[in-house]
């Protein structure tokens, strides 16, 4: 009996895994073991930078948020004190953009982060 190598179900098998390494550099995208591994190594990098996106845009509205309470003259980590105390129910993306695009509304949000405190 001739041996049977499934054929058909390989070849769809490498195919897919190389149209993965589309667009890969050299033998990356040529070659089937490297695109293997590089299709590998490029999912996990992904998924562990869609965790780090969060991280980042985290850090970059409480810096945005820095610079804003700087110019109201109380620092960052004193005016989410406030915020907290005051019971005002805004995360640091809607207090950053409240900073960017309502400077006279933030400033109200700071006078009442500074009453809470004191």
């Amino acid at each position: 009996m001739t041996r049977a190598t499934n054929a058909p179900a390989s070849r769809k098998r490498r195919k897919r895994r190389l149209d993965q390494a589309k667009g890969f550099y050299g033998a990356r995208s040529k070659l089937f073991r490297m695109a293997t591994e590089s299709v590998d190594r490029a999912m996990s990098m992904a998924t562990q930078h869609r965790r780090k996106k969060k991280v980042e845009y985290r850090a970059l509205w409480i810096v945005r948020l820095t610079a804003a309470c700087r110019l109201h003259e109380i620092s960052y980590s004193r005016f989410i004190d406030g915020v907290k105390k005051a019971g005002i129910a805004l995360n640091r993306k809607m207090l950053s953009e409240i900073a960017i695009h309502d400077p006279a509304g933030f400033a109200q949000i700071v006078e009442q982060a500074k009453a809470a405190r004191s």
